[in-house]
């Protein structure tokens, strides 16, 4: 996706810039957990460094606050695009699409830090076995030997503000959207606003309903067994389908799979 949106003119649109952003999210996010839970159940080891697990909760933080961020951003952009055609050039100019872009890594980010560096100074006392199939960090507070209960509400109200915020921000978006796609007089318009619409809602109900489930749920009704079957969507299948959704339900990305990858095959023949 990243290659067919950088080397096909006709996909250089802020939409797609987005998607290219979405999907170097999801390679990154893929990439922070299954290469080492692979080698672990391959192995037999199910160890990690205290440094390795830092880098892990971070980078999965990250990308987990950047992409809630970044589907809000293209909910906006298919909102502007369906709802307010003729102000789409202005309020989703290439410099509005960068700064989505910036803000979205930027605070994602940071966001990521904050956490990652509390969870690494909290001392740890109890069995130093973590309870999950990579380095969560609620899953990481039970072995704390302090209370961490405030903590907990801060990540109640972080999960809230990247996740829970933009969520609702999508579904108002894509409810006004819908509205006004039913209110189409063109059946090929209408078709192609509802394809392109429920292939991101499909994409957003996938990665935000276990997402929400597992974070803004009390410590108490909260089970492991759950937690990993649920991390099991967000971490391997939203990511790895992303790709397949998005290509696959998008006749523009089907085209320009055709010329880019047709093209290249003919060149090797």
């Amino acid at each position: 996706m990243i290659h067919l949106i950088r080397v096909d003119p006709r996909l250089h649109t802020p939409m797609y810039f987005l998607l290219s952003q979405l999907s170097l999210m999801d390679l990154i996010h893929i990439s922070t957990t299954v290469p080492k839970m692979a080698f672990n159940f391959l192995s037999g080891q199910k160890s990690i460094t205290f440094l390795g697990c830092g880098f892990q909760a971070f980078f999965f933080i990250a990308m987990a606050s950047c992409e809630g961020l970044l589907l809000a951003s293209m909910a906006y952009d298919r909102f502007v695009a369906i709802c307010h055609p003729l102000h789409y050039p202005i309020r989703m100019s290439k410099m509005m699409c960068l700064k989505m872009i910036i803000g979205s890594w930027t605070l994602g980010s940071i966001n990521s830090l904050a956490h990652t560096v509390y969870a690494l100074h909290i001392p740890y006392c109890h069995s130093r076995s973590i309870n999950h199939f990579f380095c969560d960090v609620p899953a990481m507070l039970p072995l704390a030997c302090m209370d961490t209960s405030i903590y907990e509400d801060i990540v109640f109200v972080s999960t809230s503000l990247f996740l829970l915020l933009p969520f609702l921000g999508i579904t108002a978006s894509y409810g006004r959207v819908l509205f006004a796609v039913f209110h189409m007089r063109s059946k090929e318009g209408k078709k192609k606003a509802f394809t392109t619409c429920s292939t991101h809602l499909t994409v957003v109900t996938f990665y935000y309903a276990p997402f929400v489930y597992t974070y803004l749920r009390p410590r108490s009704l909260r089970s492991p067994t759950d937690d990993k079957i649920l991390a099991v969507f967000y971490t391997i299948l939203t990511p790895m389908l992303n790709p397949i959704i998005y290509s696959l339900r998008n006749k523009e990305v089907v085209g320009a799979m055709t010329r880019v990858f047709g093209t290249f095959f003919s060149t090797k023949h």
